[in-house]
């Protein structure tokens, strides 16, 4: 019996985190509510809706909380764009885009930047939550990845056969960040996936884990406590460098699934993936990876975890990633941490505490 065993129960423990959020969702609703409705009356400039009628042109907001506005208009929806389940591919672009959120992630709260992005590239955008506490309602419900990785990868794999169904490719396209770079990973390396993924484009990629809570793992364990019995987010332990999960997926040769072409994009201001490296693995023998720091060449950009969803230099390299015929022209420009690029706008240029931050360098070659 561990010392946390001898005077805490875990179930007490358990109580004490997953209690408080039931509760929470019960005394909010009346306030979310009322947020919904409030949230449709703001300005255009302050929040964006991300509706047609809002947006009849697609514009793209490079901003990684684009999302949250069309969560709060439309509890649980999709955005405007995405899961159009009977429109026809377009001929230039065959193969339909799923996009995977990362831990708390969502549908539509991940990918307010990149579902206008790739509509208006052309592309066939389909997004889900996978991955919420089961039993949940909203807001919860739309906070996605907190189960363990292998049910959000079957939940995945089914969504992906829904598409391929419905549109009637034989293949997709993926884009993920974060955790959603390894839950259709591990469908195409384990749940039979691997002939079914053409392009696979990853945000702040993890492959081989984290070590950013090594230290306090360190601890907990010295106590003989599980984070992984009382956390409600399962993923988390899971994405640990010296997880189970991470050596699973690196073994026979490392995480790459020969036949998938793979493009890995990383920040070195990544402060969740720690090293950035781990994002940046090489292909072995008959896999196709292509390793990308959006650093490289443009100190300019100070993207983080988050902030790699709203940068544009990030979004140009997607692109060019899932075209057949690359021809978008990375920019390099300030982006700020967080965000994105649209705190620039609003504060009408460069804060001054991101200033000395973004220099003019030799390395910024590309303007």
């Amino acid at each position: 019996m561990t010392v946390i065993d001898r005077f805490v129960p875990k179930q007490v423990i358990r109580d004490l985190v997953t209690v408080p959020l039931a509760a929470a969702q019960k005394v909010g609703q009346p306030f979310l509510k009322a947020a919904n409705s409030l949230v449709q009356r703001f300005p255009r400039e302050i929040i964006s809706l991300g509706g047609d009628a809002d947006d009849p042109n697609g514009k793209v907001v490079y901003d990684f909380f684009a999302g949250i506005g069309p969560e709060l208009a439309n509890p649980g929806g999709s955005l405007p764009g995405a899961n159009r389940w009977d429109d026809p591919l377009d001929p230039a672009h065959p193969v339909p885009v799923i996009l995977a959120h990362g831990t708390a992630g969502g549908a539509q709260t991940n990918w307010g930047t990149y579902v206008p992005l790739l509509t208006q590239a052309g592309y066939s955008v389909f997004t889900l939550t996978y991955g919420a506490i089961e039993g949940s309602r909203w807001p919860i419900s739309a906070l996605g990845g907190m189960a363990p990785i292998e049910r959000s990868a079957v939940e995945f794999a089914a969504f992906a056969e829904r598409v391929m169904a419905a549109t009637g490719a034989d293949k997709v396209h993926v884009v993920g960040h974060s955790q959603g770079t390894l839950v259709p990973n591990y469908w195409a390396r384990f749940l039979g996936g691997h002939d079914k993924i053409a392009k696979y484009v990853s945000l702040a990629p993890l492959w081989e884990g984290t070590t950013v809570l090594d230290g306090a793992t360190g601890i907990l364990d010295r106590f003989g406590f599980d984070p992984a019995g009382v956390v409600p987010c399962r993923a988390l332990p899971q994405m640990m460098d010296d997880s189970a999960f991470i050596a699973k997926m690196n073994a026979d040769g490392g995480p790459y699934v020969p036949g998938i072409e793979y493009t890995n994009i990383s920040t070195i201001h990544d402060e969740l993936v720690h090293p950035f490296t781990s994002g940046q693995v090489r292909g072995g023998e008959g896999t196709s990876v292509t390793n990308i720091v959006l650093q490289d060449g443009c100190l300019k950009d100070l993207s983080d975890h988050l902030g790699i969803c709203g940068s544009p230099r990030a979004a140009a390299f997607v692109l060019n990633a899932l075209d057949d015929a690359p021809s978008r022209v990375v920019p390099c420009q300030v982006v700020a941490p967080f965000f994105g690029s649209p705190l620039l706008r609003r504060t009408g240029g460069v804060p001054e505490f991101i200033k000395p931050f973004a220099p003019n360098s030799s390395r910024d070659t590309n303007r």
